[in-house]
């Protein structure tokens, strides 16, 4: 049984101009269930680059709240354009569950033909290491070291205000709130 209360931090990039920045904003909301906000942390990430995985766990594991954190949740595989995040490097480093939330079933197939295009033909292999992507509900997820029935058991904890989780929405309300002036856009 999941504690109603569960920490679990969602992370979510802010919208940036890949002609213009090097580096964008990354913000995770931790959060208590779906209904209290314990804190923000931030950190930058490279346009198109590498460095994602790194920053997340370097982010979380210097954070004061990385031992009460049961779950990290991402808005999709990749920040700042293609900085595709390892996931499960991400989970083994922070020795953290960590799931991705997409909205809509991924084009995994156009995703990696626009990767070799882009002659980023390594991260091919974080696509595909990865996991499978699962239906769940109205969403879909590809969930490392959690069950799926475990994952959906959260998902109802958190998954407060709309299909996606209370976390990754208010990261992504906050990103672009703040890189834009005010918040726009679905989360």
């Amino acid at each position: 049984m999941i504690k109603k209360e569960i920490r679990i931090i969602g992370i979510d990039d802010s919208p940036f101009d890949k002609f213009k920045e090097k580096e964008i904003l990354a913000i995770g909301v931790v959060m208590r269930g779906g209904k209290c906000i314990d804190g923000i942390l931030s950190t930058k990430v490279e346009v198109d680059g590498n460095n994602a995985t790194a920053r997340l766990v370097e982010m979380i594991n210097k954070s004061k709240f990385r031992s009460q954190l049961r779950c990290i949740f991402l808005d999709g595989i990749a920040l700042a354009g293609f900085n595709v995040i390892d996931i499960r490097e991400l989970s083994k480093k922070t020795g953290i569950p960590v799931v991705t939330i997409i909205r809509r079933k991924p084009n995994v197939a156009r995703i990696k033909e626009v990767l070799n295009k882009l002659g980023q033909k390594e991260k091919i292999g974080l696509l595909d290491k990865a996991g499978s992507v699962v239906k769940i509900w109205h969403i879909y997820a590809q969930p490392v070291g959690i069950s799926i029935e475990k994952l959906k058991e959260i998902l109802k904890l958190v998954c407060t205000r709309s299909n996606i989780p209370e976390p990754l929405r208010l990261a992504h309300l906050i990103a672009s709130g703040i890189v834009k002036g005010e918040s726009k856009g679905r989360a």
